[in-house]
């Protein structure tokens, strides 16, 4: 839902640095894998062992990269197929690293089993929302929308994870329950996003699975 409406101010801001960062000719891929590295780096070094508003502190430079490439590419007039593949990949390998972070230090140093398996469910239900949107529009459905998306899925954690840095009591537990159950509601909204797309097609509209037994050519 923020996705799409703080688009606009958010290019106000990142437009001017993406145009510079072209200007001076460095490509957007680059900051793409410099983000990503930077933001798991903080998310598996500072989380684990206890530095939780480090860690969003640090996680957050890093993943507002994920912004600057975005602008670059407008800068350029336009992205490549391979720049989009991997901006989606590295933006599940950084959500992945920040919520496996949360989980190592909720089963190690934090000593918080019970939160760690909300830890877990965000983990898992948020690489699932975004799975079931690639999914279905590799088989030309839809399935957009939801409760939570990434935006919301990373403000709520590194707001949660910055306050139970200076102390905030439960300030994480309310955090990671609240947005295990929202990205929980949010897979099956997906689901069910994705059946009454394929609903509202003509049954001989209905392309092959590519990943069918029936299809030969399926890898």
């Amino acid at each position: 839902m923020l996705n799409v409406s703080a688009r606009v101010h958010v290019n106000r801001v990142t437009d001017p640095v993406g145009r510079w960062l072209v200007d001076h000719g460095i490509a957007p891929d680059v900051v793409t894998v410099i983000g990503t590295a930077g933001s798991a780096a903080a998310a598996l070094w500072f989380l684990p062992r206890g530095e939780l508003l480090a860690g969003a502190a640090v996680f957050t430079f890093f993943v507002l990269l994920d912004l600057v490439d975005g602008a670059m590419a407008r800068a350029r007039g336009a992205g490549t197929p391979f720049g989009a593949v991997l901006d989606s990949t590295c933006d599940r390998l950084a959500d992945g690293a920040l919520f496996a972070g949360l989980t190592w230090w909720c089963l190690g140093v934090g000593e918080e089993r019970v939160l760690g398996v909300a830890a877990l469910l965000c983990l898992v239900a948020g690489q699932l929302v975004s799975y079931i949107k690639a999914r279905a529009e590799g088989v030309g459905l839809s399935a957009d929308g939801g409760l939570v998306e990434r935006a919301e899925r990373l403000i709520v954690a590194l707001v949660g994870m910055a306050l139970a840095g200076l102390g905030v009591p439960y300030a994480l537990h309310v955090a990671l329950w609240l947005l295990a159950a929202a990205s929980v509601w949010t897979v099956g909204q997906r689901i069910v996003a994705v059946y009454r797309s394929a609903q509202d097609r003509p049954p001989h509209d209905q392309p092959a699975d590519p990943a069918s037994p029936a299809n030969p050519t399926a890898p």
